[in-house]
């Protein structure tokens, strides 16, 4: 077997803290890292569960890591590093996955942390998490020779499973309290129990959660944090105001209108964070339903691509943040990224004629279609994008209502119920294509109910036969060509239009020393951050 990992996860967090935090005006550093004091999150929007075990949810990622662990963390160049296990290997066929957990780790609750328990979420995560059924596909067998050791058997490789394993993307949860249950319905998601740095101690629906410190914690003496308050601020301009006047410390995933970025890099208390997205790696897309009569005609949605124009959001509505994509995957990604696709000029003649073809004529009030478009509602981009594309689309007869709604409501009409045209919404590559980008394409993950996976229903048998053709490949250069021909093949059919890369950047306060240590950044667990006394 092939050893993956000798640095334990203390040294490398230790040399990555000794850096300190970066700002956008240089290196700040703080002093020896101090217990003590309380930490405020923002959130633009609640999160429906306050756990990822069955959940994708944007702002779930964000609270699920403080309470639930995974397997592994990740550096900024998605290296694996260890967390809940702290050695692992690899069997040199790809079939064999081999974890030995920390002993001595105990649920908050104070039951011990077993390979059982891994056992457990990781079945789990197969069956009812959005991603997991794609994720762990090959798995046929968890082997536990004892209880601190947890064998992953494959039946076919999974070259991304290694870097599969955090705690918002794989969380490990205690089996004793959800085996039995509905995974999904446990209301252990809502009042989460872990073996993380911070324990749930209060959820007031509307406007915050409360985490206090783990004094039980296996990694001592952290956390340094006392306590931690994730608020809710959906009002964007709130949100401005909260950030400067010192009322949050961490507000991830430029929560702020981009407008206002400007103006808070001169306000002396703040600092601008970059790092820590590469684990999520999000696009902005439009989704098509499939399911409607409108936009099963691929020349309907080929009209949209003429004139909804991907230059306008990224200069106007995003002010000049983010890049123009042509495909499904966000440049960051550039192994993956292919940027000669085939695109569709702005081309409003183009688009009519398209529209006559597929037997939609202006009426005698000059309308040829009317829609609804929903929006994901995670930040003003989306809101303000949708204005631009309900007014792009009016110019060929296309009358569009917009329609918002609370994450709750969206998630619920856009994947459950099915009642929707079109939608706005942000994506996340992931840290591989074939986790992040293969849910949104593969026939096999149309499933209504389950959240941010096929929302289209988009099903063409050579795309799924690519798709699970190369979440198997073990040649690296292979599996790229494979890529690039799903992606190829993506741009003609059109079920969705992507539009931009999002911009991210975590606005915080410099008073918050230490939060982004690796790949995950804020979604990460906190557990090194601290309130610098110097």
């Amino acid at each position: 077997m092939t050893r993956l990992s000798t640095i334990t996860r203390r040294s490398f967090l230790l040399s990555s803290a000794a850096l300190g935090a970066i700002a956008v005006t240089g290196t700040t550093v703080h002093a020896a890292p101090s217990r003590g004091g309380t930490a405020t999150l923002l959130l633009s929007a609640e999160p429906p569960v306050l756990t990822t075990i069955a959940h994708t949810a944007f702002n779930s990622v964000y609270v699920s890591p403080k309470v639930t662990e995974g397997l592994l963390t990740y550096d900024f160049d998605l290296n694996p590093q260890p967390l809940l296990a702290k050695q692992w290997s690899v069997s040199d066929d790809g079939l064999r996955y081999t974890f030995k957990l920390r002993d001595g780790v105990r649920w908050h609750d104070g039951k011990p942390f077993t390979a059982d328990d891994v056992v457990f979420s990781i079945k789990t995560l197969k069956d009812v998490h959005p991603r997991g059924r794609n994720t762990f596909l090959n798995l046929v067998e968890i082997e536990t020779p004892d209880p601190l050791t947890a064998i992953l058997v494959l039946s076919k490789p999974a070259p991304y499973l290694i870097t599969a394993l955090a705690a918002s993307e794989s969380p490990i949860v205690p089996r004793h309290l959800y085996e039995g249950t509905k995974v999904a319905e446990n209301l252990v998601n809502l009042a989460p129990v872990g073996t993380g740095p911070f324990k749930f101690k209060e959820w007031i629906r509307g406007s915050h959660i409360v985490y206090e410190r783990n004094p039980d914690y296996w990694d001592q003496p952290r956390p340094y944090l006392d306590q931690l308050i994730v608020r809710f601020i959906p009002d964007a301009a709130a949100r401005s105001i909260a950030i400067e006047t010192g009322e949050i410390d961490l507000a991830p995933s430029t929560p702020v209108p981009l407008s206002d970025l400007d103006r808070l890099k001169g306000v002396a208390s703040l600092a601008f964070e970059t790092r820590g997205y590469q684990y999520s790696n999000g696009v902005s897309r439009i989704e098509f339903n499939l399911e409607r009569p409108v936009f099963k005609d691929v020349r309907v949605r080929r009209a949209f691509a003429h004139v909804i124009d991907r230059k306008v959001i990224r200069n106007t509505i995003n002010y000049g943040y983010g890049e123009p994509i042509p495909g499904p995957i966000n440049p960051n990604l550039a192994k993956w990224f292919v940027a000669d696709l085939k695109t569709y000029p702005i081309d409003l003649a183009a688009a009519e004629k398209l529209l006559d073809e597929a037997g939609h004529p202006r009426g005698s009030d000059g309308v040829r279609l009317r829609l609804n478009l929903d929006y994901v509602p995670s930040g003003e981009p989306y809101s303000r994008g949708s204005e631009y594309i309900r007014q792009a689309l009016a110019k060929v007869g296309v009358e569009v209502t917009v329609r918002a709604q609370d994450f709750a409501t969206y998630t619920k009409r856009i994947y459950t119920d099915r009642d929707f045209d079109f939608a706005y919404e942000g994506m996340s590559n992931l840290f591989d294509p074939t986790v992040g980008v293969q849910r949104l394409y593969w026939s096999k993950n149309f499933k209504p109910g389950v959240p941010f996976s096929n929302g289209s229903a988009y099903s063409n048998p050579k795309v799924d036969a690519l798709l699970e053709a190369a979440a198997i490949e073990v040649d690296p250069q292979k599996r790229v060509e494979q890529w690039r021909e799903i992606q190829e093949i993506l741009v003609e059919d059109l079920p969705a239009l992507d539009i931009v890369s999002q911009p991210e950047l975590t606005i915080y306060n410099k008073r918050i020393a230490d939060h982004t240590l690796g790949g995950e950044g804020i979604a990460g667990s906190l557990a090194y951050a601290y309130i610098a006394t110097a």
